[in-house]
């Protein structure tokens, strides 16, 4: 079998994956992408719309536009990169290699023997199965869609049901319509998008069909990809059978109050084809396997003040870690991770780190450690949909920040820093907790 050694591997060759590698070769260190599709970009290659790059570039770009950025950067760094590449295994390089002391170092949480720490086994039709040693891997696989089977539809298997990115793909890269007569079930980012792009090539797109009683995606997409084609939006409802054998040919919606099916409501929209929006999920599966442990409200890794696993060595950033509502936010946070790796090969040691949890009316925050001594980059996702509220931070129910906040709502991340003056006083048992309240 082939060997292959770099400093640093990132797993995936989207925004993030491509973000966080340049950081790590900017550091001095030799580093691959290993990317499973045929070409870099990721998802942004089949976002052909507007709206990307208004953080980054300080300009509108489309998904492809803001992704060419990047790839130009990579094509023209030092970077190894391998498309058409699988990791099927992510396994530490065990003492029988030659690794010995790596309980000593994990112990540590530094990086620094010159010793590989992990191996990664690869497949692809060019090369085939190889292995690639390496003493830091950096996660960021992205995220997929949920399907008809996480919400349990009922109804027979007709032809005429696809996924929104699935149905994005075929329109954008393949040049298929997917179908004339459209039910968009779920108000997620990538359905409202596909309501309209839909609309935009001559099909007729009924309605969008939600179960919470508030859309699920950016308030931007609902103005410009709904109500700018007078497309219907129905709230607190639920799509409770899918009719049609060979080919879709309607859905039963019933409306809902206080949770509850009022069924002597239902109705029937006729259509041929049903889009899925109903969230997304990231894709962990190699890092389950490998021991990565797992955060039960993102799905993704439970990460310290350097997006570093509970595994030394293996990071992770993006969609992979939560899933992200701009890709501006995704690149952000990469970047902000390939220098942490940097620092970690460099063997530069994090001396004090404080638990952060998700406190009342947070979904969830992001990372799970704050670092004592640097400013502290947090993502953290709202429970509620509220006007004129304040997040507040305490550091042992005593509040350190309050920041006001006129609008939060679960779809649109709410971002901030949390620097070293607010985390004076810190404890070996203290812990940062972020709330949503009623404004003061």
């Amino acid at each position: 079998m082939k060997d292959l050694y770099y400093d640093a591997v990132v797993i995936g060759g989207g925004a993030a994956g491509m973000a966080a590698a340049l950081e790590i070769e900017r550091g001095g260190h030799g580093v691959a992408i290993v990317e499973r599709e045929d070409f870099l970009g990721g998802i942004l290659m089949q976002c052909i719309h507007a709206g990307f790059g208004l953080k980054v570039f300080k300009e509108e770009l489309t998904g492809p536009e803001f992704a060419e950025r990047f790839i130009e950067a990579v094509l023209q760094s030092s970077i190894a990169v391998y498309l058409g590449t699988t990791v099927t295994k992510l396994v530490p390089w065990t003492a029988t290699n030659g690794g010995g002391d790596l309980g000593r170092e994990q112990e540590k949480g530094v990086s620094t023997s010159p010793f590989p720490r992990w191996e990664l086994f690869c497949v692809s039709p060019e090369v085939g199965v190889f292995r690639i040693l390496t003493r830091a891997v950096v996660l960021a696989m992205g995220c997929r869609e949920r399907n008809r089977g996480n919400i349990r539809i009922p109804g027979s298997r007709p032809a005429g049901i696809y996924t929104a990115g699935l149905a994005q793909r075929l329109v954008n890269i393949e040049g298929y319509i997917p179908g004339r007569n459209i039910v968009i079930i779920g108000s997620g980012d990538i359905g409202l998008i596909m309501a309209r792009r839909m609309s935009w090539i001559g099909c007729t797109v009924q309605a969008v069909v939600e179960i919470m009683p508030y859309p699920s995606g950016l308030t931007r997409n609902i103005v410009q990809c709904l109500d700018d084609f007078g497309i219907p939006l129905y709230l607190s409802s639920q799509v409770t059978n899918i009719f049609g054998n060979h080919r879709v040919e309607g859905v039963e919606v019933t409306p809902m109050e206080r949770g509850v099916l009022i069924r002597e409501k239902a109705f029937r929209l006729s259509c041929d084809t049903v889009l899925l929006s109903v969230g997304l999920v990231p894709e962990n599966e190699l890092s389950r396997t490998a021991g990565v442990e797992l955060h039960p409200s993102t799905g993704g890794p439970v990460v310290d003040s350097r997006l570093m696993t509970n595994l030394p060595g293996i990071f992770a950033c993006g969609n992979v870690l939560h899933v992200h509502d701009l890709v501006d936010w995704v690149t952000e946070e990469a970047s902000f991770c390939g220098k942490q790796v940097t620092q970690w090969l460099a063997g530069k040691m994090v001396l004090r780190q404080v638990p952060c949890r998700a406190g009342a009316n947070v979904r969830s925050v992001t990372p799970n450690k704050l670092n004592v001594e640097e400013d502290n980059p947090l993502y953290l996702r709202s429970m509620i949909v509220a006007n004129e509220t304040d997040l507040e931070i305490r550091l042992d129910n005593r509040v350190i920040k309050r920041i006001q906040k006129s609008h939060v709502q679960p779809s649109e991340m709410i971002t901030l820093s949390l620097g070293k003056k607010e985390l004076e006083g810190v404890r070996e048992d203290s812990v940062v907790e972020l709330a949503l309240l009623p404004h003061q």
